[in-house]
């Protein structure tokens, strides 16, 4: 459901509702990453299994009678899960709540030959779809990003996961070091002539809480593309997946027609979503109002409390009409599908400022047609702008 359908309806049924299932754990960290991940020698699969079956039982108390759309296992890495323990939390989702007929069950992996192995168990767990971290086409890059699989692995691993899973997707990383123009084209052209169907193409960012913001803040990454490459590689990158059928339908996501990801249109279209796990986030809607939701980060810390409290939850805060539609907002231009103003109008208690909108879509940054607010191929380039401008 969109923006478009009828607003008399609870707000977040525009969106939808989906369950997210953070795995903290990895093999190794990599340099760029400022995810809620974590290397542990050990790991109780069992216990964890129970944790997880126990947090989703609680919150399908707290949220009864409603249809789960789509469920996302991310991490860390979740392909180094058992596939028992997937299996026994897509149990407990499906005894706690409705699942929909045609919900998409999303599993992230590395693709390494041992995690390969595991994909038919996850198909039998009730996966639906697998989208991997492959990151980069060439194993010189591969290396310097900390990955621990080759370009060939990550390939045949592809191969493995198109012939078990239903849909496949995975991810890449422009911008890295030393990366030319030139250079991001071509591997993207090799990635499109694979027949995936999805593709997520992120910019390398560098986080201050990382390996990679440590060696910048001393002077020591040296070779990264200036601000205006990096902008040059983003317009090659919607150009060349527009004219290869995978135009974006998110500033940083890529399909072919209904092959866009479920689970993260519910984020984007502001649904309601349950996030299990350490360090998951959650918007849930109660009688009480519509609520921020956090859990502990730290694995042990997560996992004690919900052994000894019931409960892994670490915030609750209530979320103003206002600062509901400013998120929606900043979420939904982000889509090409753009937002229903109605909705915004509802949930601030007052429209968008029309001077403001007029002067945006005078400059070509945004568009307005068939009652929905859209940003341009050009406004999504410069969108912390634009919402800059519109929420002045």
């Amino acid at each position: 459901m969109t923006g478009g359908d009828s607003l008399s309806v609870a707000d977040w049924k525009l969106g939808g509702f989906a369950v997210y299932v953070h795995w903290p754990f990895c093999a190794a960290k990599c340099p760029y990453c400022d995810f809620n991940s974590h290397v542990r020698r050990d790991v109780d699969a069992a216990r964890w299994a129970r944790a997880l079956v126990g947090e989703i039982e609680r919150a399908a108390n707290e949220l009864p009678g409603r249809t789960v759309e789509s469920v996302f296992f991310g991490g860390g890495t979740p392909s180094l899960m058992p596939p028992e323990t997937v299996a026994a939390v897509i149990a407990a989702i499906r005894r706690g709540w409705r699942l929909a007929e045609e919900a998409e069950i999303t599993l992230e992996a590395n693709p390494t030959s041992v995690e390969a192995g595991r994909f038919r168990g996850y198909r039998d767990a009730g996966v639906t779809r697998l989208s991997m971290g492959i990151q980069s086409l060439h194993d010189q890059d591969l290396r310097a990003l900390g990955r621990r699989h080759t370009a060939d692995e990550a390939l045949r691993a592809f191969d493995v996961a198109r012939a078990i899973f239903p849909r496949v997707s995975f991810d890449l990383i422009y911008a890295r070091q030393g990366q030319t123009v030139a250079a991001w084209e071509a591997e993207l052209r090799a990635a499109l002539a694979l027949a995936v169907d999805h593709l997520s193409l992120y910019q390398l960012t560098i986080e201050p809480e990382t390996r990679f913001g440590e060696l910048a803040a001393r002077g020591r990454l040296r070779d990264l593309p200036d601000d205006g490459v990096a902008a040059e590689m983003y317009g090659v990158t919607q150009a060349v997946c527009e004219a290869a059928g995978m135009p974006a339908y998110e500033v940083s996501n890529h399909a072919r027609a209904g092959a866009q990801s479920r689970h993260n249109l519910v984020y984007w279209r502001h649904g309601d979503y349950v996030g299990v796990g350490p360090g998951a986030h959650g918007r849930v809607t109660l009688p009480g109002g519509r609520f921020a939701t956090e859990t502990l980060r730290l694995p042990e810390a997560w996992l004690g409390a919900v052994e000894r409290e019931g409960s892994g939850t670490s915030l609750r805060e209530p979320l103003a009409p206002g600062d509901q539609a400013v998120e929606m907002l900043m979420m939904g231009l982000r889509l090409a599908e753009g937002v229903d103003p109605r909705r915004y109008a509802r949930l601030a208690g007052r429209p968008l400022p029309a001077a403001r909108v007029a002067e945006l879509v005078g400059l070509g940054l945004l568009r307005e047609a068939g009652g929905r607010l859209t940003a341009t191929g050009r406004g999504r380039a410069v969108l912390n702008a634009v919402l800059a401008q519109l929420l002045a």
